[in-house]
């Protein structure tokens, strides 16, 4: 199980780390760097400086989008270029590494979540980055080893949702633009990229063969607007099963919604719910049947103060079945081309 943890300060010994699954442990594990320690050296900008969420695909590769940045907010540091790398999991080899082009960032630029999307074959693959402070979206084919950026009005915050309450503390996180985005299923007709701010409650959706086709005259036309969820979201996913999972942090929980009903508020539930444990999910997997989420604090480090003496990052992991079993989300049968009623 990979565990980043962001240089938000100095001192932080590796970004990029795992724990083993195969043992079984009395008290919190110790995070072990990935691929080794050379590679989270701070200021080796051929390895990782700060990174958030990264991405296992189907080939087998971990895909890591390093910020090259330390420190958070005011005290932010860019000491190497924002870049895109991938590791060889059989072998844990760092295979590729990409920089970022000049116009493929500004002056802003926060990259908040990656998704990746595998074609025909191991080459044909595309990332894509949210660029949440900067309102953009990043993508990247690997083939072409190009990169273009998009920009768009729905990657911008709604200015009346951007006040935040959780866990007792009230405080507006205004400019929070493009943050969670998820794929659709891979064996849908066509497939589509998800996508929200987190000061919004709205979600969005735009076609990956638009984004695949760089930013051109007709592009804007192609993103369609959705209905509201039930609160602020960071993280999402959708399932092959076309179960899309999300992070509600004003709820200190987790929601859920199936894509072959209206997406709206009605049709959304809460399959999670922990109001110690879940103080702000920052980041949610699906994997073999289960649902792992990882939950941080962040707003009472960013605002108050946490106390080291309790637990303030935890990871959960619960079966999907189990958790949607007797809501709106449980589902019979999966249309997958039923894209075209959102």
């Amino acid at each position: 199980m990979f565990i980043t943890v962001p240089r938000w300060d100095r001192g932080v010994p590796s970004t990029l780390n795992y724990v083993p699954l195969d043992v079984a442990y009395s008290d919190s594990p110790k995070l072990i760097p990935y691929p080794n320690w050379e590679t989270n050296r701070e200021g080796n900008c051929n390895g990782l400086t700060t990174t958030y969420r990264v991405r296992v695909d189907e080939c087998d590769r971990l895909w890591v989008l390093d910020s090259g940045t330390v420190g958070i907010g005011n005290t932010t540091q860019q000491v190497c270029p924002y870049a895109l790398h991938a590791f060889n999991l059989k072998n844990d080899r760092h295979i590729m590494r990409y920089q970022f082009k000049d116009d493929d960032i500004n002056g802003n630029t926060f990259i908040a979540n990656i998704a990746v999307e595998v074609g025909e074959t191991c080459d044909d693959t595309w990332v894509y980055a949210s660029d949440e402070l900067g309102y953009g979206l990043l993508v990247y084919d690997l083939k072409e080893n190009d990169s273009w950026r998009f920009e768009h009005g729905f990657f911008h915050p709604d200015p009346l949702k951007g006040d935040f309450n959780i866990a007792g503390l009230n405080f507006q996180w205004e400019a929070e633009g493009i943050f969670g985005i998820a794929l659709s299923p891979r064996y849908a007709s066509e497939r589509v990229l998800f996508f929200h701010p987190l000061a919004s409650f709205r979600e969005f959706v735009v076609p990956t063969s638009v984004l695949k086709a760089k930013p051109n005259k007709d592009s804007y036309h192609k993103f369609i607007a959705l209905d509201e969820r039930i609160g602020h979201s960071t993280s999402e996913l959708m399932t092959d099963d076309g179960i899309m999972l999300f992070n509600l942090v004003d709820h200190n929980a987790i929601g859920c919604w199936n894509w072959n009903e209206p997406y709206d508020a009605v049709h959304q539930a809460i399959i999670a719910k922990d109001d110690v444990g879940l103080v702000f999910p920052s980041d949610i997997r699906y994997v073999n049947g289960h649902v792992w989420v990882i939950s941080d604090r962040m707003p009472v480090h960013l605002i108050s103060k946490l106390d080291f003496n309790d637990v303030n990052f935890r990871v959960y992991v619960f079966s999907l079945q189990e958790a949607i079993a007797g809501t709106v989300c449980e589902h019979n049968k999966f249309n997958l081309n039923n894209v075209l009623h959102l």
